[in-house]
């Protein structure tokens, strides 16, 4: 079975960036592309996951403030609803195209200062949404 490849745009939309953002990574060549028989550029399969961990690393890299967690699925976003009830609490997070809601207590979505339209981290692990104030 051959390699999947992927177009610039289907790249791009993988890796959470504008395909001009895909373009000029690919023309500065820190991905490698190849031309199919109508000369559009194409990323292997093998070579845009291996580039996604890359990022993912830079970005990790870029992004710590000298916090530490176990936690390695960082979703920065902006908060978009708090529902409190008399002792749960849920906060919904934007980040980018993903919907993330937690549920956590009353006492840490007050002791956080959450609010609609603050900037907050959703982390992932497993099946719970955790939430770091930015």
């Amino acid at each position: 079975m051959p390699m999947r490849s992927y177009t610039i745009g289907q790249a791009a939309r993988l890796l959470g960036v504008s395909p001009d953002t895909a373009r000029r990574w690919a023309d500065a060549g820190r991905i490698r592309t190849h031309r199919d028989d109508s000369g559009k550029r194409l990323i292997d399969g093998r070579d845009l996951a291996a580039f996604s961990v890359t990022l993912a690393e830079e970005a990790s890299a870029e992004d710590s403030d000298g916090s530490y967690t176990s936690v390695r699925n960082a979703f920065p976003g902006i908060i978009t609803a708090v529902k409190l009830g008399d002792v749960a609490a849920q906060v919904e997070i934007q980040a980018g195209p993903h919907r993330l809601v937690s549920l956590l207590t009353r006492e840490a979505v007050e002791e956080l200062g959450f609010e609609v339209g603050m900037e907050a981290i959703a982390r992932v692990k497993s099946t719970n949404v955790h939430i770091d104030r930015a």
